[in-house]
């Protein structure tokens, strides 16, 4: 049972870091000792956001279909879509399914506080990756036998796929674009994690919010995902429409990204700044 802790001025975040490190605690040992049903709820994420981003695209394309005269209404679907494709991390959470970028916060406040050593950690997230890969390998396999990407819905996701691939194409320029927007994405991402874990909000209502907005945010604004371009690109080479090479290339420079914004911008920083043991060396 987690430890009641009073507040402190100084260290505002002392709950969030106690419940971080007992929830790493419960990842650590699922990943090592019941690693088939970390996995599973690893894959569960990953069908999460598979079938999240196939309503996205559903949206954008039905929106990008309305007749409206000169006007292109692709936009108000990118915005429709990006606020569905929001609640996928408010399902992934109350499931209780595992999620790469989340897990990249939580291990770097683990390895700070040392809960755990890098190898764990980096034995954590690769299962963990796994597992979402295979969850969104599942749902792009079922949805290739179907009529559910066929027509424009199909289009949006090759367009998404390609565009997502362009980067790669700019050299050092596009790379670091790349990255900045995968920086920005996990930094949404875990900031939303960390308000719904401080213990300043009580109510699923406003947790649901705070989780929605992150998403909603780093969708419309084109950040990018990790897991989420995995199972774009996945579904995209179902169709045929894949450079392998430029899709590892960039997952790749997305994960750097992503661990950026959510392991050093929020886990290490909000490590470092809730850490009474430095006021302690400094006074002894």
């Amino acid at each position: 049972m987690t430890e009641q802790i009073s507040p402190n001025p100084l260290f505002p975040g002392r709950e969030f870091i106690s419940t971080i490190l007992d929830a790493l605690q419960t990842k650590q040992q699922m990943s090592g000792t019941m690693r088939r049903r970390y996995l599973q709820r690893a894959a569960m994420a990953g069908m999460i956001v598979g079938l999240m981003y196939l309503s996205y695209f559903a949206v954008v394309a039905v929106f990008t279909a309305i007749p409206a005269g000169s006007t292109n209404l692709s936009g108000i679907g990118k915005l429709v879509g990006s606020l569905v494709f929001g609640f996928a991390l408010v399902f992934i959470y109350y499931t209780k399914s595992e999620l790469l970028t989340s897990n990249m916060m939580i291990v770097s406040i683990g390895m700070y506080h040392r809960g755990t050593s890098a190898l764990k950690a980096l034995r954590l997230l690769a299962f963990c990756y796994l597992g979402n890969f295979v969850g969104g390998l599942v749902i792009a396999v079922l949805v290739r036998g179907t009529t559910l990407l066929d027509g424009s819905v199909r289009d949006t996701l090759i367009a998404t796929s390609e565009h997502k691939l362009s980067y790669l194409s700019q050299g050092a320029f596009g790379w670091g674009d790349l990255f900045v927007r995968a920086i920005f994405c996990n930094f949404l991402i875990n900031l939303a994690m960390l308000l719904v874990y401080n213990g300043l909000i009580h109510d699923d209502f406003t947790k649901s919010i705070v989780m929605i907005m992150s998403v909603f945010l780093f969708a419309f604004q084109g950040f990018e995902h990790s897991v989420a371009n995995t199972v774009v690109f996945t579904m995209a080479g179902l169709y045929g429409h894949l450079d392998v090479l430029d899709a590892v290339g960039n997952v790749v420079i997305v994960l750097l990204g992503n661990y950026v914004g959510g392991g050093v911008l929020i886990g290490l920083y909000y490590a470092y700044v809730n850490d009474e043991r430095v006021r302690g060396r400094r006074a002894a």
